[in-house]
């Protein structure tokens, strides 16, 4: 393995839930993954990353916290999570590991004993507790909505049955936020910290990065009506508006922020620069990736100095339509705004909290982040060009210079699941709107591995903790091992050309001579011609290496990408 993996890397995400089921309960778990680690070493990626598989009541699919030190019986137990990272080790990959700073549980035992607790107390002063507003202080202490819709804030009913203080939430009321001001919650995240290291993870994806610290004083605040009302998992601040045919345009990339109250404070790089130095005490390079939902992209680059952490998410890069001129303005930003500050880019275009980029890029109406698709969504576009743009997208993204995320199922072509029946739904945002947003679930559907087995391979027996439909079967990862032009073909063979050519370590030159509707570049020995027009183009000369579609003779198709050699 190299120094400085982190740069070039190709990580794969594992969502434990939907991955693979071992003991078939219908929920995944790390036997389940152990067990299918050598289908990603044969797909050619360095590194996984974990969303979480801790004690949880699973209110928020595990980003509600109860317990950060074990592992849910949902999952397994601290012997599976040991042997699947001496297995995923033994293969030559990395395990990074998610952590979830922002919120607990609200079954963690520190927010237990908040409630048992008194106004003032120790016990609170861990959460971020406060009077109400109003004569009787029962209206909440500020203005401010969750991710999830609805108010941020929850009143509590005190030991003595009387109506009391106010606790935060910027997401679901079963997720209390921190309060990072309180040093005995540094320290604790310090002990949860080493205590992964001990035993061997390679790094953390931070949640909410952007998050923990709040504007002193907790002041109200409306978001812009244009953009989304919050950020992480439920909405994208700045979120970007349709044009009047109802494609989005391309996100803003100017140097100013949105000015929530609740993002991006200064106060949490003083956080990372300590989660850095504790890190910078293991050997073999850990390291820390932000999920940090903040516009612009040079703001975005403030997490990843020197001396914070290595990745943040390029979610501007995940945003940008399929368009040619959004999509050199995004890398040529992103290239700037990470190289300026010594951080390799990452690239993105699908995780478990978006709608799967083989449908997203084809959907022709506004669908604001987190807001999800079902079957009364307008925009919805046919499988097969939503596949065809996919497929194209990623063999762009592949060819760039940094690091590149993959999301599991994205190397199988699965879309969107949209008709999901709404007694199956579990997103919290589904609740908490009362249906007026799906939410996250379509993303979240059990993968196939095998088409003609039980749960198609997910585990051994029928049970799925959402529905798969019944077109997995022929998506499914037998199905496709070994068929050329098959989208895990095309994966598998973009990873090792990737690898093969140095890409994620190159230099990007925009190549000139071609129309408007073409991405054209050069990395390396490998130049890359992705169309989003209508039209078809000539491709330059050169052995072509790679194409995500049938090429007709030189001739480069519409939403179609390819590799030559230079």
């Amino acid at each position: 393995m190299t120094s400085e993996w982190w740069r070039t890397a190709a990580i794969y995400q594992i969502y434990p839930r939907s991955f693979a089921d071992a003991n078939g309960d219908g929920m995944g778990d790390l036997a389940g993954i152990t067990s299918r680690l050598g289908d990603l070493q044969d797909l050619g990626i360095d590194a996984i990353w974990l969303s979480p598989f801790y004690t949880s009541p699973q209110r928020d699919a595990g980003y509600d916290v109860a317990d950060y030190c074990d592992v849910d019986p949902r999952f397994g137990n601290l012997a599976d999570f040991d042997a699947m990272l001496a297995e995923a080790h033994a293969r030559g990959i990395r395990v990074i590991i998610d952590l979830v700073p922002n919120h607990s549980s609200d079954e963690h035992a520190w927010f237990q004993a908040a409630l048992a607790g008194s106004a003032g107390s120790a016990e609170r002063a861990r959460y971020l507790f406060r009077e109400g507003r109003g004569p009787a202080g029962d209206e909440p202490p500020n203005n401010w909505e969750s991710v999830f819709g609805g108010p941020a804030w929850t009143r509590v009913v005190e030991p003595d049955g009387s109506p009391g203080q106010w606790y935060l939430h910027l997401f679901d009321s079963s997720q209390p936020d921190f309060d990072w001001t309180n040093e005995e919650v540094r320290e604790e995240f310090r002990r949860i910290l080493r205590f992964w290291l001990d035993r061997g993870v390679d790094g953390f994806r931070v949640d909410v990065a952007h998050g923990m610290v709040k504007a002193d004083g907790l002041p109200d605040y409306t978001p812009p009506a244009e953009g989304g009302s919050m950020g992480g998992a439920g909405g994208v601040p700045g979120a970007v508006p349709p044009d009047e045919a109802g494609v989005p345009l391309e996100p803003e990339i100017s140097d100013e922020g949105d000015g929530a109250p609740y993002w991006g404070q200064d106060g949490v790089h003083e956080i990372y620069r300590d989660w850095r130095a504790l890190l910078d005490e293991y050997p073999g390079e850990r390291i820390l990736a932000a999920e940090a939902w903040v516009d612009p992209l040079p703001r975005v680059a403030k997490w990843v100095r020197s001396d914070e952490m290595h990745q943040a998410f390029n979610f501007a890069y995940l945003e940008t339509p399929w368009d040619a001129a959004a999509l050199r303005r995004v890398i040529d930003a992103s290239l700037d705004a990470f190289g300026a500050v010594g951080a390799p880019s990452t690239w993105v275009l699908s995780n478990h909290d978006v709608v799967r980029h083989a449908t997203r890029l084809s959907v022709t109406e506004a669908n604001p982040q987190g807001h999800g698709l079902g079957p009364r969504s307008k925009g919805l576009p046919e499988y097969a060009p939503g596949l065809r743009r996919a497929r194209a997208a990623t063999a762009l993204m592949l060819a760039l210079p940094g690091s590149s995320y993959l999301y599991q199922g994205e190397e199988l072509g699965l879309p969107e699941v949209i008709h999901l029946p709404d007694d199956a739904r579990q997103d919290p945002t589904w609740f908490r709107t009362d249906g007026e947003r799906y939410g996250r679930d379509g993303c979240r559907v059990p993968i196939p591995w095998e088409g003609a087995e039980p749960s198609y391979g997910f585990g051994p027996t029928d049970a799925a903790w959402l529905p798969q439909p019944a077109e997995w079967a022929s998506l499914a990862r037998d199905a496709q091992r070994g068929i050329p032009g098959s989208t895990l073909s095309l994966y598998r063979d973009a990873l090792r050309l990737r690898r093969e050519h140095a890409l994620g370590a190159g230099t990007l030159e925009w190549l000139p001579g071609f129309p408007d509707s073409v991405v054209a570049l050069r990395n390396g020995p490998v130049v890359v011609v992705a169309n989003t027009g209508t039209s078809p183009v000539e491709l330059p000369a050169g052995d072509v290496l790679l194409a995500s579609g049938p090429l007709d003779g030189r001739t480069l198709p519409h939403d179609t990408t390819a590799w030559l050699r230079a």
